[in-house]
């Protein structure tokens, strides 16, 4: 009998073979033994074809033996490819899995409105030269927000603010209540509450019953502002906005006052900045097409409305002025839509 077709070297075979597929740990180590050992050309594989050469007893029990050993080596390959495939998926489970000694990720953090940011900046320039910033009721009385500020019922000018009205159970005819066209009313209320000196800054939102578009909405902010005192004066008046305006646009600033009407003032302006092409590159601070733009409106307070709040106008005067933030941000960063602040866009929002 050959000494490669004994069933001692068929245990050998097995032993060998064992060993050899328990050091493989992976899916092509598995491979390459199976092609050692159970390939076609294979070392268990030489034994089963020298079978054939022995004697009758002896092929039966060779024979036996290395079928035994093939069917075990073929069970141990299988098993030993699952450990394999195991030990591979909790590997790469671990290598995904969270570290909980790293630091969490970051959490997104948000950020102040466009229209909160420039009300708050607004707000700082005239806090820096002594204003108080004072708020006020969003639902008003007619008296304040119309009659005590020299609009009277029947007066042309109320229709320069489309009023949103409230209704009321109780109706008072003389003093129905409406959503504040205007933060105006707390100039009344503050004068009411308060003795001269007053300088005050009162940002708030104001509704109006308007069309909707590019340059319109029918709510929006308005910052007012109002100054009384002894003394005061125009020159006091063009002082403190020219100093906004700077603050707010550039030292570079020029700025220009034009005669306007406004019920509660008396003489009335507008202010506007300037907006000149620079001489070199051609191109303006701002990107319209005007030398001038308007940004909001001012004027001395009318003195039938001091008189209103008790005040004698000839020993106070005092200067008032209001603003859209949504327009001075529009002017200042470039926005062409006044509906992009209230549209909730974050590829807007998230620019600010």
């Amino acid at each position: 009998m050959p000494d490669n077709a004994s069933v001692s070297h068929v245990e050998s075979v097995r032993d060998a073979a064992l060993a050899e597929l328990a050091a493989a740990d992976t899916a092509e180590q598995i491979e390459a033994w199976r092609i050692a050992w159970l390939g076609r050309r294979g070392r268990l594989t030489q034994v089963l074809r020298g079978v054939g050469g022995l004697s009758p007893d002896e092929r039966r029990s060779v024979g036996s033996a290395a079928n035994r050993v093939k069917s075990l080596l073929e069970q141990a390959r299988a098993e030993r490819q699952d450990a394999v495939a195991r030990a591979k998926s909790d590997a790469d489970d671990f290598t995904d899995a969270i570290d909980v000694t790293l630091p969490g990720w970051p959490t997104p953090v948000g950020g102040l409105h466009p229209t909160t940011q420039m009300i708050r900046e607004i707000c700082d320039a005239f806090g820096s030269m002594g204003f108080d910033v004072v708020e006020g009721p969003e639902v008003e009385w007619d008296l304040y927000n119309f009659e005590m500020l020299n609009i009277p019922k029947g007066h042309a000018a109320r229709d320069m603010w489309a009023t949103l009205w409230v209704d009321q159970p109780d109706e008072d005819d003389d003093y129905p209540m409406l959503m504040r066209t205007q933060t105006s009313p707390m100039q009344i209320r503050t004068m009411q509450e308060r003795k001269p000196p007053i300088r005050v800054i009162v940002p708030g939102k104001c509704y109006r019953y308007e069309a909707t578009d590019a340059t319109h909405e029918w709510h929006f902010y308005q910052v007012e502002g109002l100054a009384v005192d002894r003394g005061i004066t125009f020159a006091d008046l063009k002082g403190t906005l020219y100093e906004f305006a700077r603050r707010i646009f550039g030292e570079e600033r020029q700025v220009r006052f034009r005669c306007d009407y406004f019920p509660f003032v008396e003489p009335g302006v507008d202010m506007s900045i300037s907006n000149f092409k620079d001489p070199q590159t051609g191109k303006r601070p701002i990107n319209r097409d005007e030398d001038w733009i308007e940004i909001l409106g001012a004027g001395m307070v009318h003195p039938k409305v001091l008189e209103g709040v008790g005040l004698d106008p000839q020993i106070y005067t005092g200067f008032a002025f209001g603003m859209g933030p949504e327009r001075i941000s529009m002017l200042k960063y470039g926005i062409e839509d006044i509906r992009l602040f209230y549209s909730n866009d974050l590829r807007f929002l998230n620019q600010f």
